[in-house]
């Protein structure tokens, strides 16, 4: 058997890659090595505009010459990198390389030995993927979630008196609407997006155990702390000044739990929505010239849901794993966050690919009002609540000396269908007043709702 063509392992970079390219700007590894030259470059300017060892501030020609070298950042320096790396078998220090190098090339070799300067490689790197994280999350990722929960919202609105029968523990149980049910994913998804919009995204810049030893060294008078706290605000980041060698990652871990939550809740709509489905509540809509199954021509197969609880749970685990490694260092600095680090864009990925099928799918399903109302008309015991509830209230008024008004409709209802022309001869023998017997009997599975519809009011 011959051998194929290299191929992807990920399906993230094969049959998935134009639904979630986007991602690849900024969380592979070529994104990642274009931070860090953004990184380079601009604290050798903030060195440079502090006059900092006999310099000047860079002119605005040559700052915009300096500044392309991330703003270009291109296939040539993928590729001169990659070379580069082969050799000195460390990614931070080929980074700085390829900025001495093009230093050279404009003529500012005189600047060469700012480059880097009194920096271990985590104050790059911390900086570099806090700047392409918060640059996924808020530009590609978060934009998505934000997405369909508009969806959510909009079909909430639209379905908020649509009354159907619920099923807690998977039986009928008291009315609510589609509406108020799509409304509460709405709710919680909206809850989930404020904390990750005021997450932190943290970075340090103190050097190799964070003391700014060397710093402190080439330059005592200068207020290192509170200069490279100016460095990192102004790339538009927090400032951690309390670390190890590395930045903590708790910001990390904060961001990763609360992305996990999110899909938590969107795992749940997924097999809800698959749920509703499968009892005919949706129907499909069908897309043209898409097959369901390979065999039984009619039938239209809930796959987006379905895809969509997959690449959950796969995200789910990944943020879980890049959680629960990433808060732990060993002393110093240990290694183990570089490699999980390197997969925070296969989390977010699988989690944008569940974010896709569920937006197209929230468009592809069209509600059976029908069938909500027949299901609700077969299931007139469900009014055995509203019933007992209205006679203890009854008795509690003095106007009825029925006793345990549970017990009696539960003996009623409990395990077997009760019709309404049976219910409406139960509420007329029953002792309670005139007036509560009358809302009684004018009361549905259909109009025992509540305030459902009102609910969806607080999205």
């Amino acid at each position: 058997m011959s051998a194929l063509p290299p191929q992807p392992l990920s399906p993230l970079d094969g049959r998935y890659f134009a639904t979630v390219s986007e991602l690849g700007d900024y969380l592979s590894e070529a994104g990642l090595n274009r931070a860090r030259v953004e990184v380079e470059v601009e604290w050798l300017l903030a060195l440079t505009d502090r006059s900092l060892f006999g310099t000047s501030p860079v002119g605005d020609a040559d700052r915009a010459r300096l500044r392309a070298l991330y703003e270009d950042f291109g296939a040539d320096e993928i590729a001169w990198l990659k070379e580069k790396e082969a050799v000195t078998r460390h990614d931070v220090k080929a980074i700085e390389y390829l900025v001495r190098d093009r230093l050279d090339s404009l003529g500012l070799t005189a600047l060469a030995e700012l480059t880097h300067f009194a920096c271990t490689s985590e104050d790059i790197n911390s900086t570099a993927y806090a700047l392409t994280v918060q640059r996924a999350v808020q530009r590609v990722w978060l934009p998505k979630l934000r997405a369909v929960t508009a969806a959510l919202a909009e079909l909430a609105l639209q379905h908020r008196d649509a009354a159907m029968l619920s099923r807690t523990h998977g039986q009928p149980a008291t009315p609510t609407t589609m509406g108020k049910e799509i409304g509460v994913f709405a709710w919680r998804l909206e809850r989930v997006i404020r904390q990750l919009d005021a997450g932190e995204y943290l970075a340090k810049f103190s050097g190799a155990t964070g003391t700014w030893s060397a710093h402190v060294s080439a330059e005592p008078d200068v207020d290192w702390p509170a200069l490279t706290r100016s460095f990192i605000e102004s790339l538009g980041l927090g400032f951690n000044p309390v670390t190890t060698q590395i930045e903590s990652h708790d910001w990390q871990v904060e961001l990763y739990d609360r992305a996990r939550h999110a899909g938590g809740i969107l795992h749940n709509l997924a097999t809800d929505v698959w749920t509703y489905i499968s009892l005919g509540y949706f129907t499909q809509i069908p897309v043209a010239g898409a097959t369901g199954s390979s065999t039984m021509p009619h039938k239209i197969n809930p796959i987006r849901f379905e895809n969509a609880e997959a690449n959950l749970e796969i995200s789910g685990g990944l943020f879980a794993t890049l959680a629960s490694t990433l808060v732990t260092s060993r002393l110093q600095r240990d290694l183990t966050d570089s490699t999980t680090q390197r997969n925070i864009g296969v989390a977010f990925g699988h989690s944008l690919l569940a974010l896709d099928n569920l937006q197209r799918g929230l468009t592809e399903i069209s509600l059976a009002e029908d069938v909500l109302r027949a299901d609700l008309d077969a299931n007139w015991e469900v009014l055995a609540e509203a019933i007992q509830t209205v006679v203890r209230a009854e008795i509690a008024a003095g106007r009825s000396q029925i006793t345990d008004p549970y017990a009696l409709l539960k003996d009623l209802t409990r395990g077997r269908r009760v019709g309404g022309p049976e219910l409406a001869e139960f509420v007329r023998g029953l002792d309670i007043g005139n007036a509560a017997k009358e809302r009684l009997l004018a009361l549905t599975p259909a109009t025992y709702a509540g305030l459902a519809s009102r609910v969806v009011d607080a999205l």
